[in-house]
């Protein structure tokens, strides 16, 4: 049983709209982790970060913050490179699924290098 790689489909909209459905799943859930955490940083810690360089000034608030929504992002695109994986294995439409977690871990490392000033100040 030998696998033929050259041929790669890349038309299957049903998984296509799978993994479209995936990455905006995880972009949501980052989006409720990064509001809720600010929206609990400034209103728990008040006229405190008034004179700080950022608005998220205590320890805890920064380091969930800038980690929390990383992590997600990395599990994120390791979700979509297991599945990718799982349709290889069985014959898919597996480039979309690899597509996927690319664009996953390239937003992992973009939040992750936006959001390291705020942990290396303090």
């Amino acid at each position: 049983m030998s696998r033929q790689d050259v041929e790669k489909s890349w038309h299957d909209p049903q998984t296509g709209r799978k993994a479209v459905r995936f990455c905006i799943a995880v972009l949501a859930v980052v989006a409720v982790v990064v509001g809720l955490t600010l929206a609990w940083a400034l209103t728990a810690r008040g006229d405190e970060c008034a004179d700080a360089e950022f608005a998220v000034c205590a320890s805890p608030d920064r380091y969930i913050l800038s980690m929390v929504p990383t992590a997600i992002l990395l599990g994120g695109g390791i979700i979509a490179f297991v599945r990718s994986y799982r349709l290889y294995l069985a014959g898919g439409a597996w480039p979309i699924w690899q597509g996927a977690g690319w664009f996953l871990f390239v937003l992992m490392l973009f939040y992750m290098g936006a959001s390291s000033p705020a942990l290396l100040t303090g």
